[in-house]
């Protein structure tokens, strides 16, 4: 057992979308509420879902990311010099094989990149004063404004120097943690797709094509996400979530952890990480030697993109194996990914998700006890 995150059962953040906030959303953006009364049916809804979290036993309780659209999108567009250009087609494709096409909104920079005011600090205040439990904030990962769109996302006039834009990315991040910090957040979580899309081979050539190097992208995505933490207490727990691309239920890459696993494991200065393991699609735990001691591994066994219940002892099997190349003290359970990394959330049922979250606290609690 365990009293501080990662906890043995965890989650990575976000849940299903109940409709009246979907309602306030449509809403919103067609200009019948304004952002007060929006907010307003945020709140509500946020009560509810941390009712339900604390209800079946969760000591990690997130707002279920339901202030945003999109789990990246609504927090960079809040950075100065960076706008939302059309979308970005990108091929999913769901278990039965077929191909889901989905264009998420494409962030390009368009002027110096800076911290203004605080992006998720009010949003974080808001979900301590509702629960009793460990607060968690998920942000997107500061390489998704560079791996998506490479140099050609990135104005030559406005940084001529990429390494003048890092170095931005570096102190817009450092002043959000810092000022999560100061208003009392000590979880943190920041959700990658990149990382986990350099596993898989399509998406290295497409990486190529962008004037990318996919094999020096796993250390100096490390740097990139060290330097944007830099700020963080040492009292703050810090995860990263590697996602292969979860939209209504597809994804958009697969293959094993081995081409960053070493990298990754021992040069990001990050205290947890979440992964996906809950298919063949994320490859076999070998990668999993190059973990060392002090850092946790919560295994993804449980999937968000299909609603039947998976064995409780095909869980434990799977938790058996990977404890063949780490030990079992330094593992944790979750689901593979959020139930709703978009607002159209999986094709699952809200009883569903909550038996799926049940099945992460049994299993844990047996493996590990009760945190």
């Amino acid at each position: 057992m365990t009293s501080k995150p990662p906890f043995h059962a965890d989650h990575v953040g976000s849940f299903l979308r109940p409709k009246a906030l979907l309602d306030a959303r449509d809403a919103f953006a067609a200009g019948s509420i304004d952002k007060a009364e929006l907010r307003k049916v945020e709140d509500a809804a946020i009560k509810t879902v941390v009712e339900f979290q604390e209800g079946l036993g969760l000591k990690s309780i997130t707002d279920g990311e339901y202030r945003r659209k999109f789990f990246h999108t609504d927090f960079l567009l809040q950075l100065d010099g960076i706008e939302e250009h059309g979308g970005m087609e990108v091929q999913f494709q769901n278990a039965v094989g077929k191909d889901v096409h989905f264009a998420p909104p494409k962030m390009v920079v368009t002027g110096k990149i800076k911290h203004a005011k605080p992006i998720q600090r009010a949003d974080y205040e808001y979900l301590a004063s509702v629960t009793t439990q460990t607060p968690k904030v998920t942000i997107p990962s500061p390489t998704m404004l560079h791996f998506r769109a490479g140099r050609e996302g990135i104005s030559e006039d406005v940084y001529p120097d990429m390494t003048e834009f890092f170095a931005d990315v570096a102190d817009a991040y450092q002043d959000e943690v810092a000022d999560l910090a100061a208003a009392g957040c000590r979880y943190l979580q920041l959700d990658d797709t990149n990382l986990a899309y350099l596993c898989d081979d399509k998406q290295r050539e497409n990486a190529r094509k962008r004037g990318l190097d996919p094999d020096d992208l796993p250390r100096h995505y490390a740097k990139m996400i060290n330097d944007a933490i830099k700020t963080a207490p040492d009292d703050m727990v810090t995860g990263v979530h590697l996602c292969r691309g979860n939209f209504r239920s597809s994804w958009a890459a697969e293959g094993g952890y081995e081409p960053v696993a070493e990298i990754m494991f021992n040069e990001l200065n990050i205290d947890s990480f979440f992964l996906e393991y809950d298919d063949p699609r994320s490859g076999d735990f070998a990668p999993l030697r190059f973990v060392p001691k002090g850092k946790t591994i919560v295994l993804g066994l449980i999937t968000t993109k299909l609603g039947e219940l998976e064995s409780r002892d095909d869980v434990l099997r799977r938790i058996e194996e990977a404890a063949k190349y780490m030990p079992v003290s330094q593992m944790a359970l979750s689901p593979q990914c959020g139930f709703a990394s978009t607002f159209h959330g999986n094709d699952i049922a809200v009883e569903q998700q909550a038996a799926k979250m049940r099945l992460v606290l049994d299993v844990a609690a047996e493996v590990w006890g009760k945190d």
